[in-house]
């Protein structure tokens, strides 16, 4: 039984930031848990090799929803990251802070502390620009890539159309101008991804009191009294325990450790007695205040040359692939999702309801054996696509039995909200009206049905149910707040009703935040450390 000071379940986005900021003085020892591999497929490095790690259980626990009446019955596929650097590390690399508006609501929702002036100065330490002239701005580890110079020319089509609807645009929508049409900024340096792991727990493991152990599932917390002391690890098929002199910190993710803790007997009573759990302590909003943002995306065949014309040929891949070699740059060393931004579906609203995506590309997915793979189309083709940013609607992530193998419940209980519908119907207008422009209809030759062109807003509304699927960002599960009545930790992240337990990632996020949740569940462990350490002190 080994003893650390901090043990950190889970190497995922917010666990690799923990490790490196707890144990920079170098006196605590960290041990970090990982379920998955070190990640070291290169699929993962290549910044476009998101299509091959989206299916791929190697690196992925491939999670599924419950059917949901709302979208047609359908269930969700919901990728998640089993490795090092969890989901940051299979993602499509999209860097949003979120918007300002977001990180007050956090604090006005109970998250004392967590305002946007906190949330900007912990951005801004850990955080270093590289800018498209080679300029660079700002010092922290995590690189920041602005690609604006290397983004297909078929891009210029969507920002002529937002300029003709009169609609704003942006240098970068993390800066002090974030609304309108911008070329996503992404995690990559030296044209490989620079995920969570690469940029703060490489660094940390060269370090002799950071201890990383993969392959190792943690099945349960155990307590002392009120106070969490051990966690249960299966490692290489044997039971292997270990003890924490200081804290246990859950970074598990959104769906892991809502489900960590009610295996360990923190939970809603009921569920727990169900599945002959007994409860250390009742605590219903455990996997509860499920938050996420659903996506559509609407497929036009092209008028001109996309990235359809590069990356579907062999000689295109060829090349591409040898230029990627040779220099880190072209089509591989980005994100598919090349340009969006934040807008607002009608002009008098107090921000933007809408995140949207331009991509340069079509492309399909087929099984291939055992797995599926994702393809480039062999015509010119480019989508548009759409999610609101700030959805109403709550649902639960809860265990299905007493066994850590067993798969959770999702139940997303989406669009079960009226402003839900109304945000789909003025985000799917939004696309209308830009596939609409002179200038955007200058790239459609004909649309992959369906036609969002002609549609009304209940067949909107009726093709979003039937066709839309999470953009990949659940959080909220764990819910942070001052009363332990409504919430599940308090503002310095610490569990109610139990000491030496925290909870640092996304689950806590009191809202969403506008956009892609990588960069907020990477700001919130990199200030949760100083609260660690200041508790510590």
């Amino acid at each position: 039984m080994g003893q650390y000071d901090y043990i950190i379940v889970g190497a995922g986005s917010a666990g690799c930031v923990l490790a490196e900021r707890l144990s920079a003085s170098g006196r605590h020892s960290v041990l970090v848990l990982e379920a998955g591999n070190r990640g070291a497929s290169p699929w993962i490095a290549l910044p476009l090799g998101y299509g091959k790690t989206f299916f791929d259980p190697r690196v992925n626990w491939k999670y599924e929803t419950e059917a949901e009446e709302a979208l047609a019955g359908r269930k969700g596929y919901w990728p998640r990251g089993k490795v090092v650097g969890g989901s940051g590390a299979i993602n499509a690399l999209v860097y949003a802070r979120g918007l300002p508006g977001d990180f007050d609501d956090w604090e006005t929702a109970g998250a004392t502390g967590w305002g946007w002036s906190t949330a900007r100065a912990t951005y801004d330490a850990m955080e270093r620009h590289s800018n498209a002239d080679g300029t660079v701005h700002g010092s922290g580890p995590l690189h920041v890539q602005d690609v604006s110079d290397q983004i297909h020319t078929a891009n210029r089509h969507f920002f002529d159309a937002a300029r003709e609807l009169g609609l704003p645009a942006t240098a970068d929508i993390n800066g002090e101008t974030n609304e309108g049409a911008a070329v996503y900024r992404i995690n990559t340096s030296g044209g490989r991804r620079m995920h969570s792991a690469r940029a703060f727990l490489a660094p940390a493991l060269k370090r002799p009191n950071v201890t990383l152990m993969t392959g190792a599932l943690v099945e349960r917390i155990g307590f002392k009294s009120r106070r969490a002391v051990s966690v249960q690890v299966r490692h290489k098929g044997r039971p292997v325990t270990f003890r924490s002199r200081v804290e246990i910190i859950l970074s598990a993710g959104s769906v892991n450790s809502p489900r960590l803790l009610q295996l360990s007997g923190i939970g809603p009573a009921p569920l727990l007695k169900s599945h002959g759990i007994v409860p250390l302590l009742h605590a219903p909003h455990v996997g509860g205040n499920l938050q996420d943002h659903l996506g559509i995306n609407y497929y036009f065949r092209a008028t001109e040359p996309t990235l359809n014309n590069v990356l579907s040929p062999f000689t295109g891949k060829l090349r591409a692939a040898l230029q990627y070699a040779l220099t880190r740059r072209g089509p591989l060393s980005l994100s598919v999702n090349q340009c969006g931004g934040y807008f607002r579906s009608a002009p008098d609203l107090p921000q933007p309801d809408q995140q949207l995506y331009f991509n340069p590309v079509t492309y399909t997915t087929s099984p291939a054996g055992k797995r599926t793979v994702v393809r480039p189309d062999p015509f010119p083709g480019f989508i548009i696509g759409f999610q609101p940013t700030r959805p109403s609607s709550r649902g639960r992530i809860d265990i299905s039995a007493n066994d850590p193998d067993a798969p959770p419940l999702i139940r997303p209980n989406s669009l079960s909200t009226n402003s839900d519908l109304d945000q789909v119907i003025a985000g799917g207008k939004l696309c209308q009206r830009l596939i609409n422009t002179t200038a955007l209809g200058r790239l459609v030759d004909s649309a992959m049905a369906p036609d969002l062109r002609g549609m009304g807003p209940e067949e909107i509304l009726a093709d979003f149910r039937e066709r839309c699927g999470t953009v990949f960002h659940p959080v909220g599960t764990c819910r942070m707040g001052t009363d332990a009545e409504s919430s599940v930790v308090s503002p310095r992240l610490k569990l109610h009703g139990m000491d030496g337990l925290r909870v640092v990632d996304a689950s806590v996020f009191p809202n969403i935040t506008s956009g892609n949740t990588n960069a907020p569940t990477m700001m919130l462990a990199h200030r949760a450390a100083d609260l660690i350490l200041e508790d510590a002190a």
